[in-house]
């Protein structure tokens, strides 16, 4: 039996499915969109390499991973019948990570999120219907609390049908979370709400820029159209995988839902930039708060140029209500569960935005070996 885990070549995803395998010995039932198996097996690798050298990787593949080639927004995923029953009745649990976090596109938003859970909670029904479902894992996002500004949230107050969301995807994943409740009322649930999630505290490299491009963008300016004592609830994505595999994992978690997030540790922009600053030996920015409605209107308009200085307004639109809002989430559960805290992001700040420049924003991609060949069985 195994644990199927969508999202296996996202950031997040790939984060948890090493953890699995490395940590804890899992064995993953896998969904991963790709024509034919070779194209599906070099995606999976693509999205392991930054965590696994080849042999083992390959050594996971042959022993650990099952591979299904999909889609999660098909009937039944796309896969013929004989592979569908293969995937419900080797099923024990399920970790539902895919999520489409294009926050500008509605439709794409309600497609994979909506109508993808869907298919997934219809499998895990399947799979508790013939055998049992020992856990389903829904990763979702602190967003779904909604439009905030200057709180603290904590988890059993975060949701409020009445409070406007701040984008599309925060829209989706709350009902992700409804569905979910509704589905399955009597399989142990767990849900993650990871915050914003930048950066592995381990290492520099990383397969995910979108963000980083802001945080870059951001860090180059003299000015910021900040509130210097604003705190930022940024999250190392080690952090967040392994509480998602950990208590996954746990026979008994203590909770249902929970924060992955830096909480009441997170940092303030004046803590963020001066130990950048410190780093690079320069002169932290001057916080100038009258300036965020101008900045706010130049990205707006900037956002519909084409070209790299278009594509950084537009991901600086996406993102800027998350930087102001001045709102963290409270992660007592999980950090007590855990028994350690996130790594503070002034911590590795600095090695991940020298990685993204000097690789202009590019992760290098190592090929399939040659003297492997082939595809596993």
């Amino acid at each position: 039996m195994a644990i199927f885990l969508t999202g296996s070549t996202g950031y997040i995803g790939a984060h948890v499915a090493s953890n699995l395998l490395e940590q804890h010995g899992a064995a993953l039932n896998v969904l991963v969109r790709a024509k034919n198996p070779r194209e599906a097996e070099l995606r999976l690798w693509q999205a392991l390499q930054l965590h696994l050298e080849f042999p083992r990787f390959y050594e996971h593949l042959q022993t650990k991973v099952r591979v299904f080639c999909g889609d999660i927004t098909l009937p039944g995923f796309g896969l013929d019948r004989d592979s569908y029953d293969r995937l419900v009745h080797t099923t024990d649990s399920v970790i539902h990570c895919a999520a489409s976090l294009n926050r500008k596109s509605e439709k794409s938003c309600l497609n994979v999120n909506l109508r993808g859970t869907l298919e997934v909670l219809t499998l895990a029904r399947n799979a508790e219907y013939y055998h049992g479902l020992r856990r389903f894992s829904e990763v979702s996002t602190v967003a779904v609390a909604g439009r905030r500004n200057r709180e603290l949230v904590t988890e059993d107050r975060a949701i409020e049908w009445d409070r406007s969301d701040y984008d599309p995807y925060a829209r989706t994943k709350k009902f992700c979370e409804h569905m979910m409740h509704v589905l399955l009322p009597d399989t142990p649930k767990t849900v993650f709400r990871p915050s914003i999630v930048l950066g592995d505290s381990r290492h520099p490299e990383t397969t995910q820029f979108d963000m980083v491009r802001s945080f870059v963008f951001l860090a180059g300016l003299p000015l910021l159209p900040f509130r210097p004592t604003d705190r930022i609830d940024i999250v190392n994505v080690d952090f967040v995988a392994d509480a998602i595999a950990t208590l996954h994992q746990k026979d008994q978690p203590r909770h249902e839902i929970y924060h992955l997030s830096s909480g009441s540790d997170s940092q303030n922009f004046k803590q963020l930039t001066t130990a950048l600053a410190a780093a690079q030996q320069k002169r932290g920015p001057i916080f100038v708060p009258v300036l965020e409605k101008p900045f706010t209107a130049a990205v707006n308009f900037l956002s519909n140029r084409k070209g790299p200085v278009g594509h950084g307004a537009s991901l600086m639109k996406v993102f800027m209500p998350y930087l102001v809002w001045n709102t963290v989430f409270d992660n007592t559960r999980v950090t007590s569960e855990l028994g350690r805290r996130p790594v503070p992001f002034s911590q590795y700040s600095y090695p991940l935005l020298k990685f993204s420049r000097e690789n202009n924003f590019q992760y290098r991609y190592q090929p399939w070996p040659a003297a492997v060949g082939g595809t596993a069985a």
